[in-house]
């Protein structure tokens, strides 16, 4: 994979990868003196994580939660950067070691995520595709800090009402009343109240016909 290259194009050597599998802040066996590396990484994670999930609720209609994680990972996703781009900057020790616990918390929920995965768990993962997109949403903004990122609530607020009006188009029963309806559903109400008094009236009137008869 790219991310197993350093900087001369080159594999690294047996001998690096064996020290790296060594450090548990580093389960991906990189080359960690990249300091490009992570930006990288983290979107091919991120992505592999998303199309996961996809793959788990694209047979059935996803819920409003669902596809709002599933719009923040593309969002976050969306127009990622090369390593060389203008706007993109070369972190600093300190932006580097944040970045790093970005990282090691991200690889703690895609451990989850693939626990739940085998579960089954569809509301475990719906949570932690956010938790993972949240890292890499932190990673993006270190490297590419003047680069407008949405939030969770964001999307969740917009993907809600999408999916509200959705959910009227496949069952329009469901669909909040007008000001118009309830008028028409009263006014039919009172035909029927009306309707059914001049039932009970001529049955009345039948009933004395026949009584004085």
């Amino acid at each position: 994979m790219d991310w197993l290259r350093n900087r001369t194009g080159e594999r690294m050597s047996d001998e690096v990868m064996q020290d790296n599998m060594q450090d548990n802040k580093n389960p991906w066996n990189a080359d960690l003196t990249d300091p490009m590396l992570r930006l990288r990484l983290a979107s091919e994670r991120l992505s592999i994580v998303r199309y996961v999930f996809l793959v788990q609720v694209e047979d059935g209609i996803a819920s409003a939660d669902e596809r709002a994680s599933l719009e923040y990972a593309d969002a976050v996703l969306i127009g990622w950067p090369e390593t060389d781009a203008s706007d993109v900057i070369t972190p600093d020790a300190a932006q580097l070691d944040d970045i790093d616990e970005q990282m090691r918390v991200m690889e703690q929920h895609i451990a989850k995520f693939s626990a739940m995965e085998r579960d089954h768990d569809i509301v475990g993962m719906t949570d932690t595709l956010i938790r993972v997109t949240e890292r890499v949403a932190g990673i993006r903004s270190i490297y590419q800090p003047d680069f407008p990122l949405p939030t969770f609530a964001e999307i969740r607020r917009v993907v809600q009402d999408e999916w509200d009006e959705d959910m009227d188009k496949i069952d329009p029963d469901n669909a909040s009343p007008t000001a118009d309806s309830i008028e028409q559903e009263t006014a039919d109400a009172d035909k029927e109240q009306q309707a059914e008094k001049q039932a009970e009236q001529q049955a009345d009137g039948a009933q004395k016909s026949g009584a004085s008869a």
